[in-house]
């Protein structure tokens, strides 16, 4: 089950008569997106974030709390409720006592749970004449028995108290999509699947539509895309347009002896930042003048408190580009960290750069 990172603010979830609070919301789910494109507005006031892929980003869980409650407070002016567990239902009862449920601890915190947070005051009652007053023990309770004695409501309630369902019926507002697809200005909140001939989606008009709004507030420079130029290394040929221009990528027939071959990182960095390589003694590893490493690969240092294992490598691939003019020697270095991310590194002005990462 994913873990998730639930967002609780409590002033928005009560609705304003103005329509402010929705334009309070629609404003925040957009600043999350911006940290996590898959943040995800549940009902008003509440949204969750998938934490697996943030926290690898800014470094850990703490560093993805902080930056969501940063954005949280500079968007609304409110203080923001945060928690971490296991599936939606977890996720947003952690959120009330703002508490991160530790990896592998989720079980033991919806066992202690009280069966009150189930919303079904029935069979909380009913489950209390027997002795059952805790999530955990009515998990404990045969299917078969609670199907026989039971509604499907309870059954499925059962199915959330066993950890085989995440979420409760009703605990997400389906029409929120609508309503803040409505505060937003959108044309048609109508939703398609992407077609398999290149069609413009739904989800295509709505973005653009929003992108012509922002670019008439900043000016044609304001709203840029990602579009592809020639050359040999991803660095290279990533590059931002004004939104509207010709993105196509340039005309390449040229043959580019030493491109950098697929696949290409999914992320390129406009900044490159400065690591180390090290060894497993701890020693710096160079690229030799043969174009080899002076060592095996063993640690990635990003800074003196964080580094990373290496688990496999590929490469080094170096070249020589402007010998005519200004020689530039490059070597491009692929690597796999023991915590799951696939990172394009270059070895360059004597000293290694991430300039890439990889899906």
């Amino acid at each position: 089950m994913e873990r998730l990172l639930a967002v609780w603010v409590e002033p928005l979830s009560l609705e304003s008569p103005d329509g402010a609070t929705w334009r309070d919301f629609a404003r925040l789910v957009a600043a999350l997106e911006v940290l996590s494109p898959f943040s995800e507005a549940v009902r008003l006031g509440l949204c969750v974030i998938p934490v697996r892929g943030p926290s690898r980003f800014f470094g850990g869980e703490g560093a993805v709390l902080e930056a969501v409650a940063h954005t949280v407070r500079d968007v609304t002016g409110h203080e923001a409720s945060l928690g971490v567990a296991d599936g939606l239902f977890l996720a947003e009862l952690a959120a009330m006592s703002r508490r991160v449920v530790p990896v592998g601890a989720s079980e033991a915190f919806r066992r202690a749970l009280s069966l009150d947070v189930l919303g079904h005051a029935e069979l909380a009652a009913t489950c209390a004449r027997l002795g059952i007053r805790s999530v955990g023990a009515f998990a404990d309770l045969e299917a078969g028995k609670v199907a026989e004695r039971f509604s499907a409501a309870v059954v499925r309630l059962h199915r959330v108290a066993r950890g085989e369902v995440g979420e409760l019926a009703g605990q997400r507002d389906p029409h929120i999509g609508e309503r803040l697809s409505a505060v937003r200005g959108a044309t048609s909140v109508t939703t398609h699947q992407g077609g398999f001939f290149g069609e413009r989606t739904a989800g295509d008009e709505r973005a653009a539509a929003a992108a012509h709004r922002v670019r008439r507030r900043l000016g044609a420079e304001g709203v840029v895309v990602a579009a592809l130029r020639a050359g040999r290394a991803p660095e290279d040929r990533a590059v931002l347009v004004p939104f509207g221009a010709n993105a196509e990528a340039e005309r390449d027939e040229a043959p580019w002896p030493g491109q950098l071959r697929a696949p290409s990182p999914a992320t390129t960095l406009a900044r490159p930042v400065p690591v180390e390589l090290r060894d497993a003694n701890g020693a710096p590893l160079r690229v030799s003048s043969r174009g080899g490493l002076t060592g095996e690969p063993a640690t990635l240092w990003f800074s003196h408190a964080i580094r990373r294992d290496v688990l496999w490598h590929a490469g080094p691939w170096p070249s020589l580009e402007r010998w005519w003019s200004l020689a530039r020697s490059r070597a491009h270095l692929q690597l796999v960290l023991t915590t799951g991310e696939a990172v394009l590194l270059v070895a360059q002005s004597h000293r290694w750069w991430l300039v890439g990462i990889y899906d």
